[in-house]
């Protein structure tokens, strides 16, 4: 395939620089159908990259888009010459560090150190300026395919999602129930409709880092739009891995970096914008059905699961505007095809109460444990003889620790632990934490205390929640997923 390009490369490399170039090495594909190639005056020397694109009307999209964003000083870069043809052209060469790979580690834990939270501050305060500086004075009729996002736009990307996703999942649903319902989505997302340029495809990917500043690629697909699609874009990107903790972060940068170009009511803006996020996970599932389920591309097939745990996390909070959209998405997810992968990533919280006089609780998960809280300064009903039939399950016993307080206060410290955890393991995607109560007999104080904290976080938390208490010999599965 290279040797094919050789000649179309060599003519255009030479017609830039008046002679051939002395290597040409061709780049990894990338989802798209174009090709890239690395072009060396000589061996050691700079380079650019030859790209051959199988659309003349895309070429000459990103052509003008990379000239005027240029000359908007935004981070793009440069096209050097185009053939005569209009299918291939040269541009300057911007290495070989994508964002993605440079916050692999953060994506993989789901910590991002202060560096890779750094770089993804710097790109997304930058978005802002392509939405609005890059729209001034720019010509949208060249933009490719349309020149705006609107309804017809809202409809293919569902229909997308509708016949390359959902219909070859074999989930059975009433289309013309679905239909209404997208539309309703389209006349919501269409009230955001701003004269600014609507990357499309804003994500860590299409971000090059030189000397850890972001430069800008793959915009050719961009049109006039909302500024809300490429903040859900990046956000939200299927293997970004970000916790919410971070995407919070990052929005509020964002709207610290939008404010130099229009007023922001900050409770609008995340409303509107949990609209478009919808919007995009479900234009995203639509891709990897097309390209893993007809492309057969394990790749795009891979990326599912995270996809459906964006879309999980979303259907939470309700959308009152999508009945019956919401109810074909909750059935989605909870598909066993998909579910059982999604079960795999998710967190299994152990309350165990003991005896210390037994020793402390193994960690059947291998992982080392996590808390061990020791019930032992709190007022004990063991030591009354009229409480001795009983267990901390037991009314009276649960009367005489509450009545007391100790054990409410004991507690209040140890769920402020409890929680920070819980929603870090959550964030990280680590799938176990252990959570110890201790006391002399393991019969009423840790009975009580590992009984509240189980309910407890089964009802704040989609996880799942095994209770035992071991020296009474009772289990219990706190498990919303299969209530």
């Amino acid at each position: 395939m290279a040797k094919i390009a050789a000649p179309i490369m060599n003519d255009l490399y030479k017609k830039y620089c008046g002679h051939e170039p002395a290597e040409i090495t061709e780049l990894p594909a990338s989802g798209s159908n174009r090709r890239y190639f690395r072009l060396y005056d000589k061996p050691g020397a700079d380079s650019v990259v030859g790209v051959i694109g199988t659309n003349l009307a895309e070429n000459e999209a990103f052509i003008y888009l990379a000239g005027h964003f240029g000359e908007m000083g935004l981070p793009v870069p440069k096209v050097l010459e185009v053939s005569d043809d209009g299918m291939a052209y040269l541009q300057t060469d911007l290495g070989d560090t994508i964002l993605y790979q440079v916050i692999e580690k953060g994506r993989l834990t789901r910590a991002f150190s202060p560096f890779e939270r750094e770089l993804l501050i710097k790109t997304i305060r930058l978005l802002p300026d392509v939405q609005f500086r890059g729209a001034t004075g720019l010509d949208f009729n060249k933009c490719f395919p349309l020149a705006q996002f609107d309804d017809r736009s809202v409809m293919w990307d569902l229909n997308y999602f509708k016949y390359c996703f959902l219909k070859a999942t074999g989930l059975e649903f009433d289309e013309n129930l679905l239909e209404n319902d997208f539309q309703t989505m389209s006349m919501v997302l269409m009230r955001s409709q701003s004269n600014t340029f609507m990357y499309r495809d804003f994500q860590s990917r299409n971000i090059m880092l030189i000397d850890n500043e972001p430069y800008l690629i793959d915009f050719q697909g961009g049109r006039r739009g909302p500024f809300y699609y490429d903040v859900a874009s990046f956000l939200w990107q299927a293997k970004a891995g970000f916790p919410q903790s971070l995407r919070e972060e990052l929005i509020g940068h964002y709207i610290d970096s939008l404010r130099k170009y229009k007023p922001v009511d900050e409770a609008d803006f995340h409303e509107q914008l949990r609209h478009f996020v919808l919007f995009r996970t479900l234009q995203v599932l639509g891709a990897y059905g097309f390209r893993g389920y007809f492309e057969k591309k394990p790749h795009f097939m891979q990326s599912v699961p995270f996809a459906l745990a964006n879309l999980r996390e979303l259907l939470k909070s309700p959308f009152p505007e999508y009945p019956y959209l919401s109810e074909i998405l909750e059935r989605l997810v909870n598909l066993k095809q998909f579910s059982d992968q999604i079960q795999k990533r998710r967190l299994t919280v152990r309350v165990m109460s003991f005896a210390y006089k037994k020793g402390i609780p193994d960690d059947a998960s291998g992982n080392g444990g996590g808390y061990v809280f020791d019930c032992r300064a709190v007022n004990n009903p063991g030591k009354y003889e009229r409480y001795k039939p009983f267990t901390g399950l037991d009314k009276p016993v649960i009367d005489f620790l509450e009545e007391d307080g100790e054990i409410t206060t004991f507690l209040e410290h140890c769920n402020s632990l409890v929680d920070a955890s819980v929603k870090r393991y959550i964030e990280r995607g680590f799938t176990n934490l252990m959570i110890c109560f201790g006391c002399t007999g393991g019969r009423h104080r840790s009975v009580y205390a590992a009984q509240k904290t189980a309910e407890r976080l089964s009802k704040m938390f989609d996880i799942k929640v095994e209770l035992v208490h071991r020296e009474q010999d009772i289990e219990q599965v706190f498990d919303s997923n299969q209530a």
